[in-house]
Order: C-alpha cells, then sequence, then structure tokens
C-alpha cells in the first residue's frame, strides 16, 4: 500500500513538472472562487463563466448581469486571484 501511495505521488509530481514546463499554468484560484469573488451583490446573476489563455497568462472570465440590468465582465488573474479589468460593456467590445 505504501508503494502504491508512493507512485501516486510521484505521478503528480511528474505531471504538475511537465505542465508547468509546457507553459501550462496551473490555476491557484479555481473559476468557481473566481466567480465567488466578482459575486458581490447577491442580486447579480452569473451569465456565463470560462477560463482562456490571454498574452500567455491564465485568467478566468466571468459576464455577469447586475441587478439595473447591465452587462459587466470580470477578468480575473487565474495565478494571483487579482481582478484584471471589471467593467467592459458589450458595445465598446465590438
Amino acid at each position: 500500500m505504501a508503494n502504491l501511495i508512493r507512485v501516486i505521488l510521484i505521478g503528480f509530481m511528474f505531471l504538475a513538472s511537465v505542465l508547468s514546463g509546457s507553459g501550462i499554468a496551473l490555476a491557484s484560484v479555481s473559476l468557481d472562487e473566481a466567480t465567488r469573488q466578482v459575486l458581490s451583490d447577491p442580486q447579480n446573476k452569473v451569465l456565463g463563466a470560462k477560463t482562456e489563455t490571454i498574452n500567455e497568462r491564465e485568467v478566468h472570465i466571468i459576464k455577469v448581469l447586475t441587478a439595473d440590468g447591465r452587462i459587466q465582465h470580470f477578468i480575473v488573474d487565474a495565478q494571483t486571484g487579482d481582478l484584471l479589468e471589471d467593467f467592459l460593456p458589450d458595445e465598446d467590445k465590438e
């Protein structure tokens, strides 16, 4: 049993090293955590959330419908949890 645990741990360490060497970042802040972070007003509704790589930086993009009917896009750094851009009206994205 102890050997099985060692093999599993070594496998995880190997996988982490391969992923970090390939430019694929392991997120420190999950998409769910980032979504909870931007929902400061309980009346706001999440319309969508996804994780993307932009300029070699992994970010979480959360689309929110505010209580007053506006749509906001929040961009959260997946490594640090920092809010990178807190408001992008849809008309400015075109």
